[in-house]
């Protein structure tokens, strides 16, 4: 994400700044912290800055939302998807990533689609998790599906395989972080002869790292997940994953795409209305911006508190047995 709006505010500076002055980007390191981040939103407001952007994990993101909101500070949301992201509506906080609700839908679309019906989901205790789980329950009882939830504070990853087992599931979905228990989950049921047919998903996306490959070699693959990005990305898409690969010397994730867009969104709205905080917040309805990934507005969304880009393009890929340095399109929505 760093880089993506590193990038992007290099751009802007490089064709002239924000009517003139260049555009700075201060950075604080929330460290997936909910307390360090609002202690860093407090931070930022003191020191002037005109609004906030990134954030990647949702209960992270969830706490920023609700220190910018008491302050009076417009919070572009990058890749955070709980749809609660605050309490009550609020004007000053838009986002970029779809709502949990709609691209968990997209996936429990894909596992029927697939044919899974029995459904295993390995979860940790947060809110995002929690969320999640529940999405995926409430989309699948009606259409014939069953979630089986395995408390991952009560089992070690051969545990899990047993479960798998007993409860003749054909899906394993990770609700837990990455790298661990992730990764020790994956290779367990890789290597458990009776669960040779089983599917393992991850809503989450944590396939999508590089570091998911390296840590996990030929088990990487076969593991569909979430991305946000179009078939096809657009010419400016094209150039800035050029220029993303050049400066991580990888292949850049979604989540460096919604950095960049962050940033081109806001600086759209910084040359038409100032830096007035307020002013900001006020221009999120009448957004209307090409990103990287698409035209880029903003609106209200039944059950989500903030501002919605509804919808970016959602897919849900895997990395190709044959070559796990590729992605193949499963399903899109």
């Amino acid at each position: 994400m760093l880089a993506g709006l590193e990038l992007a505010v290099r751009d802007v500076n490089d064709a002239g700044g924000i009517v003139g002055r260049p555009l700075e980007l201060v950075v604080r390191d929330t460290a997936a912290d909910p307390h360090r981040a609002a202690a860093a939103v407090d931070e930022l407001a003191r020191l002037g800055v005109a609004a906030l952007a990134g954030e990647y994990h949702s209960v992270v993101a969830r706490a920023a939302a609700a220190r910018a909101d008491v302050l009076g500070l417009p919070f572009l949301c990058s890749s955070a998807v709980l749809d609660a992201l605050t309490e009550q509506p609020t004007q000053w906080v838009a986002r970029l990533a779809p709502a949990q609700s709609h691209s968990w839908r997209v996936y429990a679309d894909f596992l029927l689609s697939a044919g899974h019906s029995r459904i295993a989901v390995a979860a940790e205790s947060s809110v995002y998790w929690s969320s999640g789980a529940r999405i995926l329950r409430d989309y699948l009882a009606p259409r014939g599906g069953t979630v089986i939830e395995l408390d991952m504070r009560a089992l070690a990853p051969t545990a899990v395989c047993d479960e798998l087992a007993d409860n003749r599931a054909t899906a394993l979905l990770l609700l837990v972080g990455h790298p661990e228990p992730a990764v020790s989950i994956v290779r367990s049921v890789r290597r458990d002869q009776r669960l040779a047919e089983i599917m393992i998903g991850a809503p989450a996306g944590q396939p999508e790292f590089a570091e998911w490959a390296r840590l996990l070699g030929d088990d990487s693959a076969a593991i569909p997940f979430l991305r946000y990005l179009p078939e096809r990305l657009s010419p400016l898409g094209a150039r800035v994953e050029t220029a993303l690969r050049e400066r991580l010397a990888e292949a850049p994730s979604f989540v460096a795409f919604e950095g960049y867009d962050t940033v081109t969104v806001l600086t759209d709205v910084l040359r038409s209305h100032g830096a007035d905080r307020a002013r900001i917040a006020e221009s999120w309805p009448r957004v209307a911006v090409e990103g990287t990934r698409g035209q880029i507005r903003f609106s209200r969304t039944p059950g989500v508190s903030v501002w919605q880009w509804a919808w970016t393009p959602i897919q849900v890929v895997d990395r190709d047995p044959a070559e796990p340095d590729r992605f193949r399109i499963l399903h899109t929505g």
